[in-house]
């Protein structure tokens, strides 16, 4: 489903999981945060958000390539780029998500999922 966060209202009511691939890094950060706040807004409790891209670890690029792609993104939109996981997670948490898993997958990028917390 396609989704402006930054300007379209919720599309559903409600959501037994949701699922954003490679978003956060060509977005604005103000889309994440819209997207944290949608997730606890339509997940149950313990429903999961889905991520995938690439992610800095603690402020650190985890491989060149993902440095030198963080660097094309900004020249093509500086609100554009890889985006600092730690930095995802703490919005993630004050919408109301916690950080449940984060795998290593090919090419650099990482699933990572947040589940919603019971109100």
């Amino acid at each position: 489903m396609r989704l402006d966060l930054l300007a379209d209202p919720a599309p559903v009511p409600q959501a037994e999981a949701l699922v954003c691939i490679n978003m956060v890094h060509i977005s604005p950060w103000p889309a994440t945060a819209a997207l944290m706040r949608l997730a606890a807004d339509l997940l149950p409790a313990d429903g999961p958000l889905y991520l995938y891209g690439p992610y800095k670890r603690d402020g650190a690029h985890t491989a060149p390539s993902n440095a030198a792609f963080d660097a094309d993104l900004k020249s093509r939109n500086p609100a554009w780029g890889v985006r600092d996981l730690e930095s995802v997670a703490a919005c993630a948490d004050a919408a109301g998500l916690t950080l449940a898993d984060v795998i290593p997958m090919p090419a650099n990028n990482v699933s990572v999922v947040f589940r919603r917390r019971p109100t």
